[in-house]
């Protein structure tokens, strides 16, 4: 039996000596690279703080001390120490664990975050109330993985460094990445420190000392505090944390357990607010992600063969592949298109522009609202941006959408990846918010691509538009083959037609597939059925209002939720011309879906083509009948 199985809780820690929690760590790690090979998951984030979380649950007493991971996907080391370990077999999948912290799972989960920079949020909060309650309770917020390029973060800090009494301790888990390499000022500050070699002097020196002492009394704490000070104001004048006035405590190698415990120790014993400043490799102990140029193997996205970190399945193409390849045409064609993205420079595929036109690809880092309104400044001065980034991440910067773009009527285009149900990441990336609030945008275009033919067609005409912002929304996963329509009526394509003008279905993005299989099933019933894509479904064109008064039904099919999206804004549009006619909305219900495989979550809520065909026929059923019902009652009078 190995350490990590005797491991039920963060106490069971504490007896282990410094051998020990070196072989654990190992364990750890095997195991990790062990499960996520056969699950997929955040492998290299977890890789990269083994030794970190191991320090922060021996140290701190959890539950009872409250621990928030930033971007919590570098929690799976916290599950396993937590009780969880042997939940990996199931990791990511339906009824399985989460790959991130949850609070149905462990009292030792309490923020279910998986967006960054929003833990310093949660801790200030937590902390403040404890002081307010008398409660003594220390509150961990480890912030990382690029997270503190994130403007949410330095709003926290700043109202941190005034409670004075709250009890919070912010781990900096400095890897020099977020989910690929970080940028900008801060991360060249923090890359300064961490490459000098002065500083490499420093801590082996620290190091040193403190392997000589098992306490670590005050006349050595003020060696450290007098070096690590007289250092940092050689290298960085007016250190950036210490001059919004919290305590700092580092650099320390986060890789080395007794030394990560002992700066813990000392920020805990302070009892004021503090920052504790970690260098972790992303990776480590792993050599095909410390090998990995790309990301460290930051996220594998399925199985993957272990001893080479290689995917098992075969690369299809992708809804990614093919804005990427478009893109770069179109940089290639029009010198004023630029490209910018929050830290997702691989996952949106803008690397490929960045290859070709590093001078015109911009990474802001983790701060979506900047890189929205830094796009409308570009607009202005005659580019046409390109903003690339997750449509569950294009939430926060909503404000910036309507504002700061559509206000100003900037010509700019947002390409929104992962949009619809995604699945394995859970409740908080599935892109099913994007075609609601977008719908409130006035002048905003917004168009959901059916196939890759489609969205090579609507990036060009996106592009094209100079005097508001247009939004195309792509899929995640392999792009199904084009959908040829029967034909181009105005703004919309006919993609079948047969019998009787019974009902309209209007399928909306990768829908229209599903859709056509319903319309197969209805026709299969003696249902006359049309089926066609509305192309550019913001705004709703007056010719596909029109089409809809030549049918008894009409019926919107989306990837998105519900209410305020597509088909809400179909039936508002009918009914500002006037046209009554019965409509059915179908979409993703209004609540957080669980994490699973997007075509079981699909056939979860109900938008398959069978239970789609099945509502449908009830309702034509249910018309029938009135007009009998109708017709028997004119006969009779």
């Amino acid at each position: 039996m190995g350490l990590l199985d005797q491991i039920d809780g963060p106490r069971d820690l504490r007896d282990l000596d410094d051998q020990q929690l070196r072989e654990l760590a190992g364990e750890i790690r095997t195991f990790l690279v062990d499960r996520v090979s056969k699950t997929g998951g955040h492998l290299g984030p977890n890789l990269g703080v083994v030794e970190l979380t191991l320090a922060i649950h021996r140290i701190f007493d959890s539950p009872h001390d409250r621990i928030v991971f930033d971007t919590g996907h570098q929690a799976y080391v916290h599950k396993m120490l937590t009780g969880r370990a042997d939940e990996f077999t199931k990791l990511r999948q339906q009824g399985g664990l989460s790959g991130y912290p949850s609070q149905a799972e462990s009292a030792h989960d309490i923020v279910e975050n998986s967006h960054a920079s929003t833990s310093l949020s949660y801790a200030d909060g937590l902390a403040k109330a404890y002081v307010i309650k008398g409660e003594d309770r220390h509150v961990v917020a480890v912030v990382g993985d690029g997270a503190l390029t994130g403007g949410m973060t330095w709003e926290a800090l700043n109202n941190i460094a005034a409670a004075k009494n709250s009890k919070l301790v912010i781990v900096v888990n400095d890897n020099g990445r977020s989910y690929t390499s970080t940028v900008g000022g801060l991360a060249e500050h923090l890359a300064s420190l961490r490459t000098d070699p002065r500083y490499e002097q420093v801590l082996a020196d620290v190091r040193s000392r403190l392997q000589r002492t098992k306490l670590v009394g005050p006349p050595l704490y003020d060696v450290l505090h007098a070096i690590k000070k007289g250092l940092k104001d050689a290298l960085a004048p007016q250190g950036m944390f210490e001059d919004l006035g919290l305590k700092y405590v580092g650099p320390v190698d986060g890789h080395d357990e007794p030394a990560v415990e002992q700066a813990l120790q000392l920020a805990k014993n302070f009892g004021g607010p503090v920052i504790v400043h970690v260098l972790t490799k992303k990776g480590l102990g792993y050599p095909p992600a410390e090998k990995h140029d790309e990301d460290n193997l930051h996220s594998v996205g399925g199985a993957f063969d272990p001893e080479t970190g290689e995917l098992l399945a075969s690369a299809a193409t992708i809804w990614t592949d093919v804005f990427r390849e478009e893109l770069v045409a179109l940089g290639a064609e029009r010198d004023d298109i630029v490209a910018v993205t929050a830290a997702m420079l691989y996952p949106t595929g803008l690397y490929g522009f960045a290859a070709a036109f590093p001078e015109r690809t911009f990474d802001v880092g983790i701060a979506e609202q900047h890189a929205v309104t830094c796009a409308a400044g570009m607009a202005l001065a005659g580019m046409h941006p390109v903003v690339a980034i997750y449509a569950t991440f294009l939430n926060r910067a909503f404000d910036q959408v309507l504002m700061d773009a559509a206000l100003h009527r900037c010509g700019i285009t947002l390409v929104l990846d992962r949009a619809g149900v995604t699945g394995d990441d859970g409740p908080s990336h599935n892109g099913m918010w994007d075609m609601s609030f977008l719908q409130v945008v006035p002048g905003l275009r917004l168009a959901a691509p059916r196939d890759g033919a489609r969205l090579r067609e609507q990036l060009r005409q996106a592009v094209d538009v100079d005097d508001a912002p247009t939004v195309l929304r792509v899929p995640k996963g392999a792009v199904q083959p084009d959908l040829e329509a029967l034909e181009r009526v105005g703004s919309y394509d006919v993609m079948a037609r047969s019998g009787d003008s019974d009902v309209l279905i209007v399928a909306v993005g990768p829908m229209v597939a599903t859709c056509l299989d319903v319309a197969q099933r209805l026709r299969a019933q003696g249902i006359g059925v049309t089926v066609v894509d509305p192309l550019w479904v913001k705004p709703v064109s007056p010719d596909l209002v029109a089409l809809t008064e030549a049918h008894r039904l009409v019926v919107s099919v989306e990837d998105n939720g519900r209410v305020g999206g597509c088909g809400g804004a179909l039936a508002q549009a009918m009914s500002d011309a006037g046209v009554q006619r019965p409509t059915m909305v179908f979409g993703i219900p209004q609540r957080f879906l669980e994490q699973g495989k997007r075509a079981v979550i699909l056939e979860e809520i109900g938008l398959t083509a069978q239970p789609l065909a099945r509502e449908i026929t009830a309702r034509v059923a249910a018309l029938d009948g009135a007009d009998t019902a109708e017709h028997k009652a004119a006969d009779s009078a």
